[in-house]
């Protein structure tokens, strides 16, 4: 079991960047592949980027290859989602999720674990 914590969501304005963290406690986070998804209101959640257990490995789906970078900090057990040359549309509620498999399809639905989401808004 794994408990999951972002943070990082503000208010910020277009064209700016973001950097969103996914934080454990838990000794087992070092076990899971570690993905993150975004979902706005009244829409689907979508599938960002993965990142798998050892950090050497990462997955993008192609709809969102060059806008954002995920990667891993093993000694603070935290992984990070860079979002760069933000857009309005961008603005949603993202999570991040913990699986044991890494993900290598862009319609992935998640593992097991889920965090409680942090709130990104971009103004125009």
């Amino acid at each position: 079991q794994v408990q999951l914590v972002e943070s990082g969501g503000r208010l910020v304005q277009a064209g700016g960047s973001l950097r969103l963290s996914c934080s454990s406690s838990g000794r087992s986070f070092i076990r899971y592949a570690i993905s993150w998804f975004r979902q706005a209101p009244g829409k689907e959640r979508t599938f960002i980027a993965a990142i798998d257990a050892s950090g050497e490995s990462t997955y993008y789906p192609d709809s969102m290859k060059g806008r954002f970078t995920i990667s891993r900090d093993s000694a603070k057990n935290t992984v990070f989602l860079q979002i760069a040359n933000l857009r309005p549309k961008a603005s949603a509620d993202y999570y991040c999720n913990a699986d044991t498999q890494f993900p290598r399809a862009s319609d992935y639905l998640g593992g097991h674990y889920w965090g409680q989401g942090t709130q990104v808004t971009v103004s125009s």
